[in-house]
C-alpha cells in the first residue's frame, strides 16, 4: 500500500445520499481474473452515455477535475454489494480519500485494507467544509498526522481510528501489520511449542 501522510489536491462534491458499488463500480467491469483496467470503470455509467460519450455534466468530466484526489460524498456512501474492486477502482483512478458522514459498512472495511482513507465529518463540519468548495470543486490537503484538513485559511478537525491511521500512515495492510510483530510471534510460538513438544510431533531418524 502507498504511504499517506499528508496530501493536497483537488476534492470533487458528489453530495448525493446511497451511491452504492454498483454505481461506483458497474458489473461489467469484474470479469477480469485481475485488478486492471478499473479506473475505467469508476463511475462509467455517470461519466458516460450509452454511445459512450463523456457526460459533460459529470463533476469528474470537468477539465479543472483531472487530477481529483478526494471526494466529498452524501450520507451511506458505498452502500450495497460487497465488490473491493468499488476501491481498487478508486485507487487507480487517483482517488486517496473520501470524505463523508457516513460510508457503507463493507466498503468502509475494503477502504482500510487497501489505503483508501474514509473520513467520517458531523454534518455541520461537513456542510462547512462543501460551503468553501468552488462549484463542487475545490483545493484541499489532509494531514493525517495531525488529523486535520486545510481548506482556504481553515482548517478542519477530524477523528480516526488509531489503527487505522497508524497502518496508513505506514503503508501496510493487515498482513503487513502482522508482521510487523514477527519477532514477538515467533517467540511466542517457540516457547509454546516447548511446553507442549508432543505438537511438533517425533523428529525424523
Amino acid at each position: 500500500m502507498e504511504r499517506f501522510v499528508r496530501l493536497s489536491g483537488r476534492i470533487a462534491a458528489m453530495p448525493a445520499a446511497n451511491i452504492d458499488t454498483d454505481v461506483i463500480m458497474p458489473k461489467a467491469f469484474l470479469k477480469g481474473i485481475d485488478r486492471s483496467g478499473l479506473a475505467d470503470g469508476l463511475f462509467h455509467d455517470l461519466r458516460f452515455g450509452a454511445n459512450g460519450v463523456q457526460r459533460r455534466d459529470f463533476i469528474l468530466n470537468r477539465p479543472d477535475m483531472a487530477e481529483t484526489r478526494f471526494l466529498l460524498t452524501g450520507p451511506n456512501f458505498g452502500c450495497g454489494s460487497s465488490r473491493e474492486h468499488a476501491v481498487w477502482g478508486m485507487l487507480q483512478y487517483g482517488v486517496r480519500a473520501i470524505v463523508g458522514s457516513s460510508f457503507g459498512a463493507i466498503f468502509a472495511d475494503n477502504a482500510a485494507n487497501n489505503g483508501l482513507l474514509l473520513l467520517n465529518l458531523p454534518l455541520p463540519e461537513l456542510a462547512k467544509l462543501s460551503d468553501m468548495l468552488d462549484d463542487g470543486a475545490g483545493e484541499l490537503t489532509i494531514d493525517l498526522e495531525m488529523e486535520r484538513i486545510e481548506i482556504r485559511d481553515r482548517i478542519i478537525r477530524f477523528d480516526i481510528d488509531p489503527a487505522i491511521r497508524r497502518t496508513l500512515m505506514l503503508g501496510l495492510d493487515r498482513i503487513g501489520e502482522t508482521l510487523t510483530h514477527a519477532t514477538s510471534i515467533r517467540a511466542f510460538e517457540d516457547a509454546y511449542l516447548a511446553r507442549n513438544p508432543w505438537l511438533v510431533g517425533p523428529s525424523a531418524p
